[in-house]
């Protein structure tokens, strides 16, 4: 939810496990509380041991479903070209499996230097430290928290499921309502920089 609104297509396919499952799944809560591995998300709704072959058709159901529905978020694609013009590289780091994530970003024309899939939290801070990341936007606490753990400045953007308020209290170093201010900012941090530098 930082770059894409996936809700319309991950309601779908929410929908779409329902209706193959025979286990109801309120879609519409569901894709309030996007971010954490989906696995935690699942054991709202199965059981235990139902819980793997839940996710196993999810993700065999999620290419039909969620990807051409998926539109990228106000002000995400000038974030993206402003970035490139510092320049620097671009690095999806998310939840969701990567194969998936290259999927939506694929179908909408996004690149991106790398796709890290499959990891949260503490998880997330390791992969920022091993790229040498100098900057991370996300828009859960968990992303401000892994800025935090991996001692680099977090922007958090209210497009997802956490308030300013939460994402503050994260520990981020500024909060959007959206990506759009972004470009201003980054500039901002590189006139910054350049002025401590002596450049």
């Amino acid at each position: 939810m930082t770059l894409l609104d996936t809700r319309p297509g991950i309601a779908a396919t929410w929908r779409a496990l329902t209706a193959r499952t025979g286990v109801h799944v309120d879609a519409d809560l569901a894709v309030t509380r996007l971010g954490p591995p989906l696995r935690r998300e699942m054991s709202e709704w199965f059981p235990a041991d139902q819980i793997e072959e839940a996710v196993r058709i999810y993700r065999a159901l999620y290419p039909d479903c969620a990807i051409a529905p998926s539109v990228a978020l106000p002000g995400a694609l000038e974030a993206l070209a402003a970035v490139r013009l510092v320049p620097a590289r671009i690095a999806v780091i998310t939840s969701k499996l990567g194969r998936l994530a290259e999927l939506h970003l694929a179908h909408l024309g996004i690149p991106v230097d790398h796709v890290f899939g499959d990891v949260f939290h503490d998880g997330k801070a390791q992969v920022l430290r091993d790229i040498g990341a100098t900057l991370y936007v996300g828009d859960h606490v968990a992303d401000m928290q892994a800025a935090v753990l991996a001692g680099v400045p977090g922007v958090g953007v209210c497009s997802g499921p956490c308030s300013a308020e939460e994402l503050r209290a994260a520990g981020a170093t500024a909060v959007f309502p959206d990506l759009r201010p972004f470009p201003g900012f980054l500039q901002g941090m590189i006139s910054v920089g350049r002025a401590v530098s002596g450049d």
